[in-house]
């Protein structure tokens, strides 16, 4: 759990700092009054920096961590599956950019259409940022649930080589990121806000189900997501999303502890041409 857990609070947030405009926000283990910082919370003017906590001032404390999630069942799951919650929804969060990230991102996308204006003789239709690797993946218990969550870089591969002709895709970078043919892969690394900077620019978010995903719907930008049979879009999805789901009797499994029968399954049902339809009828809306 990570990024896109800390987007999914920042609209409760901005609510509670209307309730309690006095008080400093932070958010944390509040039974042992242990305050979490975050990329995302960086220029959020309802939360209180971790650094500039008084706490012999009003402090109001958000009870959000790792084994306090809305969107799980903690009572029914277990260390190889994840129950759901199927009564939770995500409301879009909030993210606040400095201007130096806005420029950063804006030369990585000139950059891009310096790219394809030296491959391509037409214009391209619309600008797709794309990402289909965790940098958590080394870790055991990340892997498994990573490689159930994902749609296969086989089927990516082919996907983005259907789209390339037409479509400008840049493609995130960092030191886990798999390069892809067909995607603008940039020269430098970036960190999380940066690539949502970019996306803050593109039409599309395309890739699985996570963070970006959040940052796509607090952005207010279009995405189209593969969710497979892991967990439903309903519990971390938004509706002006295309959320690719693979409706089967075992889905959504949330398997954690080893890697599913039943998800493999889901890639193998998902066709590069379904998934390549979706993103031509968003991107046509």
């Amino acid at each position: 759990m990570g990024l896109g857990d800390d987007l999914m609070i920042t609209r409760f947030v901005e609510q509670e700092k209307k309730k309690y405009p006095g008080k400093q926000i932070v958010i944390g283990k509040l039974e042992e009054k242990i305050i979490y910082d975050s990329l995302i919370y960086k220029n959020n003017p309802n939360i209180t920096p971790i650094d500039k906590v008084d706490r012999a001032k009003p402090i109001h404390f958000i009870n959000y961590h790792n084994r306090n999630r809305p969107y799980i069942d903690y009572k029914n799951s277990n260390n190889n599956n994840w129950q759901w919650n199927m009564s939770f929804s995500p409301t879009p969060g909030k993210l606040y950019f400095s201007e130096d990230e806005i420029n950063k991102a804006k030369v990585i996308l000139n950059s891009a259409k310096d790219y394809w204006k030296k491959n391509n003789n037409s214009k391209f239709k619309a600008i797709i940022f794309f990402e289909s690797s965790s940098t958590k993946i080394d870790d055991n218990f990340y892997y498994n649930k990573m490689k159930n969550k994902d749609w296969g870089e086989s089927n990516w591969k082919k996907l983005i080589l259907r789209l390339k002709s037409d479509y400008l895709i840049v493609q995130s970078k960092h030191e886990k990121s798999k390069r892809y043919d067909g995607a603008y892969y940039p020269s430098v690394d970036f960190d999380f806000r940066i690539a949502c900077a970019i996306i803050n620019e593109c039409d599309l978010f395309l890739g699985p189900e996570g963070g970006f995903g959040h940052a796509a719907a607090a952005l207010e930008k279009k995405a189209v997501l593969y969710f497979g049979g892991w967990i439903h879009p309903k519990v971390t999805g938004y509706k002006f999303h295309e959320n690719i789901y693979f409706n089967h009797p075992k889905s959504p499994c949330g398997t954690v502890g080893y890697i599913c029968a039943h998800c493999e399954e889901a890639r193998k049902s998902i066709s590069v041409n379904d998934v390549y339809g979706k993103i031509i009828s968003i991107l046509s809306c």
